[in-house]
């Protein structure tokens, strides 16, 4: 039996803090400085978090290892299971000719790419995170922003920005009532004071988006839509959180928002452009060719002129849309609390083996149990969509199957850099490392709110899911603003809102975006461009908190 000691180094929480960050420290660093391929830099991160995990926090060598096999695991299955199927399906739509469909219906709605953007990162994808979560929203809404002519790397950029708001209630609520279940406090209070953080940073998110499509010029000029996208979704999920069911808050303000934005449409549209100032700042017109981003690069073709190009049928765009459609409607339908509860019955739980692990109170961790929900998976609803989506497009059985091979062929990069992010995350909690630099944030007393938001956001970054981050920290929070003072309900909310704030720097789901527009080992890249809306948004929502303990917003605490 391992017991958890949080201050190995001469019995200082802050000198042992600093150690148990190393190799988070230096796996951003090699990402962000170095620009080192992001498996490497997952590997080296991993090796260092084992040194310290063994040599300083004296865990055995063995639990060490097999803690590092079960987050190996854990990166297999769920999060590459939900990549692979959902880019598989991304496939079969280039492959049918039905991608190119999809990027002239959505020109059809607005002829503004940047509005389209919007449409597609902001409320499309707070729909699928609000039905499904981990990682679909970035892989789907990625690939679908590059049919719309972005470039790959702006495309992953603003699919990871988008993936903000909708996580503190994404997959059906479940950080939130995760977040309730490991702090003993009511759902209701903590939904209520999450509703009166998030949706705040919601308002901006959209702005953000344009300036990343288009610079100062696209907030100049689409700010109307932006302004809808961000209100209406801000003032439903507040509403929802505070006087609706928890589990469908993101759902019902992704619609809100994406129907207030179509209304606008009806009344007001940007300025129209000529040919070559329709494109964003800094793009290149796209072809109407194959676009292939998961296969390593655009295959460009000559452009056909619409006059020319006889307009696409009603059945072709059914079919067009069918694939993201069945998505919506396989996850509602899981959903249902019959059918999941049914679907649950055939998760099967274990205690992962050689793992004997307890906290620093003598506590079992959670962590030690793994779960594998084989057939209530994210990634198994999108395999099934994606067999669907085979009928529907009329793909041969030898079709769907060499796309599914070349898919697990482009991602190979891609699952190495997940497992080993994975691997180092577990490492880091079974070890106790993230304990101690969660007890150091702690230990700032009154300021303590400043920073908890703070928490939740490592937290996040760390593990890549918000309902991770909330197992790890929530009770802590909870624990950390009693013995300050403060109301626990606060600083535990703040938790998921700076945890909706840590999935763009998480690097798993950096891998992802890279991974579903055929980026796969420039993730720093990426993080170098998330990296200035996180220095934008994580102070903000630090504010935000430290003034809701004071009696400036003390108002707004249930």
């Amino acid at each position: 039996m391992y017991q958890q000691i949080i201050d190995p180094v001469g019995s200082s929480l802050g000198w042992s803090a600093l150690v148990a960050a190393l190799p988070l420290l230096v796996l951003f660093v090699l990402l962000g400085v170095a620009r080192v391929r992001a498996w490497l830099a997952a590997l080296i991160g991993l090796a260092l978090s084992l040194v310290v995990a063994v040599g300083v926090y004296g865990m055995p060598t063995g639990q060490a290892f097999n803690s590092a096999a079960e987050g190996a695991a854990f990166g297999l299955f769920p999060a590459m299971w939900i990549v692979v199927n959902a880019l598989w399906i991304y496939r079969m739509t280039v492959a049918s000719g039905h991608f190119d469909v999809l990027r002239r219906s959505f020109a059809r709605l607005s002829d503004d790419r940047r509005v389209q953007g919007v449409l597609i990162a902001f409320c499309f994808g707070a729909l699928l995170e609000a039905l499904a979560g981990f990682g679909a929203p970035v892989a789907i809404c990625a690939v679908m922003l590059v049919a719309i002519g972005l470039k790959p790397v702006k495309a992953a950029t603003v699919a990871l920005v988008a993936n903000t708001a909708p996580v503190a209630y994404g997959a059906v609520g479940l950080p939130v009532i995760t977040l309730a279940r490991v702090t003993g406090l009511p759902l209701g209070d903590l939904s209520a004071m999450t509703g009166r953080q998030v949706p705040v940073l919601a308002l901006f998110v959209p702005m953000v988006l344009l300036v990343l499509l288009d610079g100062r010029r696209g907030l100049r000029e689409a700010w109307p839509a932006a302004l809808v996208c961000g209100s209406s979704f801000a003032v439903t999920q507040f509403l929802m959180a505070n006087y609706g069911p928890v589990e469908l808050t993101d759902i019902v303000a992704a619609l809100v928002s994406a129907a207030a934005v179509l209304l606008l449409l009806r009344v007001w549209r940007p300025a129209p452009r000529d040919e070559q100032d329709t494109v964003p700042h800094g793009e290149t017109a796209p072809a109407t060719g194959s676009v292939d981003p998961v296969g390593g690069g655009v295959a460009v073709r000559t452009r056909t002129p619409a006059q020319h190009r006889p307009p696409d049928t009603r059945v072709e765009v059914v079919r067009a849309f069918a694939p993201y459609a069945v998505i919506v409607l396989l996850f509602s339908v899981v959903s249902i609390p019959a059918v999941a509860r049914a679907l649950a019955g055939t998760t099967t739980f274990f205690s992962w083996p050689g793992l004997h692990v307890v906290d620093a109170d003598g506590e079992p961790l959670g962590l030690l149990r793994f779960t594998f929900d084989w057939l209530a998976s994210g990634g198994t609803v999108l395999l099934v969509a994606g067999i669907v989506t085979a009928a529907v497009l009329r793909i041969p059985v030898r079709g769907a199957a060499v796309a599914y091979g070349r898919t697990l062929h482009q991602l190979r990069t891609a699952a190495v850099t997940v497992t080993g992010v994975l691997a180092l995350a577990y490492v880091m909690n079974m070890s106790g490392q993230t304990s101690t630099m969660g007890a150091f944030l702690a230990g700032a007393g009154g300021l303590f709110p400043l920073l908890s938001g703070l928490l939740g956001w490592f937290g996040t970054a760390v593990t890549g899911s918000d309902t991770s981050s909330n197992s790890l920290f929530g009770a802590l929070q909870a624990s950390a603003a009693e013995g300050s003072g403060h109301p626990p309900v606060l600083t535990a909310a703040a938790n998921t809102a700076g945890g909706a704030l840590g999935k763009m720097i998480s690097p798993q789901n950096l891998a992802i975006g890279a991974s579903a527009v055929g980026l796969a080992g420039q993730e720093g890249a990426l993080f170098r461009k998330v990296l200035a809306a996180t220095a934008i948004f994580v102070p903000f929502l630090c504010l935000l908190v430290y003034l809701q303990s004071t009696p400036v917003l003390a108002w707004m605490v249930p």
